[in-house]
């Protein structure tokens, strides 16, 4: 009887795996189809359809309905299902953006999507990456906190202002730096009697490795600060007498650190002066800072839009890194070795 069991139990098993829909569609295991979509929230569009136009593929269809009262809902009008999903937007201000995005984390993760990765090119509140004085937040925690309780799988940001806002995630993050657009253009311009300078102490590192890299040598810049915004004294630590001085900075608020910096530098003799920085703030009197400076031009990339224009301003495109960074992870690559520095 058991044999006659085995025999009838058999054929029922193979015969389900004979069903037709079993020979028209084959099962792939996970991870086989590496297929991707790229979505935007409303502010970094400009910069999505760039990244697009590099990847070759179209930019996702994403809805934002925003209501009177001031809310807004995401919806993702095309199957994500499965897919590896990179959702570019910058956390510059306002708060929208942030929430935008967070949002934009949740409807993917509630679609199914197989793999959800934040691409942010500015990455908000990192300033704010520990407690400087007593009864203070540490925003850049609590941003990386709320993307990890959104859903995210994967951070794709540049120049943070503090690279130990890395060790904020629990999730693989990958910190590309500027100087892949920043140091090409420095090298097209030529200039001789070159010399790299620091707005300030805490960038040093950043300034000293485009020095490194340029062979040229480094100025730093020491400042107190009265409070937030405001700067109380600063001193040129190095010779830049007849030097063509570039400042090195990874954003700019209000300009008022770069542009006394640059005056004070003239002042000491310096043939010229220009500034790159990351991240393109620029708010309140930045531009107008700017204008009236003894600064030549201020190179910034477009991580965030500038439409206050300022005819010293220039701005060099990072969607091209970024796609190439975005191939790399849905192809298993390395990331570190497009790195110049």
């Amino acid at each position: 009887m058991l044999k006659t069991e085995k025999k009838c139990i058999y054929p029922k098993k193979i015969a389900i795996f004979a069903h037709p829909f079993f020979k028209t569609n084959k099962i792939q295991p996970m991870g086989a189809n590496n297929s991707f979509l790229v979505f935007s929230g409303t502010k970094t569009r400009y910069l999505a359809e760039k990244i697009c136009a590099s990847l070759g593929c179209p930019l996702g269809n994403l809805v934002m309905t925003k209501f009177s009262d001031g809310e807004f809902a995401v919806s993702y009008e095309e199957s994500i299902r499965g897919r590896d999903v990179f959702l570019v937007q910058s956390t510059f201000p306002s708060s929208d953006n942030l929430m935008e995005l967070l949002l934009m984390i949740d409807a993917a993760k509630r679609a199914s999507a197989r793999t959800i990765n934040a691409v942010i090119p500015y990455f908000g509140w990192a300033r704010q990456d520990r407690k400087d004085k007593p009864r203070v937040s540490i925003g850049a925690k609590l941003v990386a906190d709320l993307l990890s309780a959104a859903g995210i799988d994967r951070l794709i940001t540049m120049d943070l202002h503090a690279d130990q806002i890395q060790g904020f995630f629990d999730v693989p993050v990958d910190h590309l730096y500027a100087s892949m657009v920043l140091l090409p253009y420095l090298q097209s311009l030529r200039l001789d009697n070159l010399c790299i300078a620091s707005p300030d102490v805490g960038g040093s590192k950043r300034a000293n490795a485009y020095a490194k890299y340029l062979g040229c040598p480094l100025v730093l810049c020491n400042k107190t600060r009265a409070r937030a915004n405001v700067i109380e004294t600063m001193q040129i630590i190095g010779d830049v007498e007849g030097k063509n001085v570039v400042i090195i900075d990874d954003m700019v608020d209000t300009a008022g650190t770069i542009t006394k910096a640059a005056d004070l530098m003239m002042e000491a003799g310096a043939k010229s002066v220009r500034a790159c920085a990351s991240h393109c703030v620029m708010s309140g009197p930045a531009s107008d800072r700017v204008q009236e400076s003894s600064l030549e031009e201020m190179v910034f990339t477009d991580s965030i839009p500038y439409t206050n224009r300022c005819h010293k301003v220039k701005q060099l495109s990072v969607a091209d890194m970024f796609a190439e960074t975005i191939r790399r992870v849905v192809d298993n690559e390395s990331i570190s070795s497009q790195y110049l520095i």
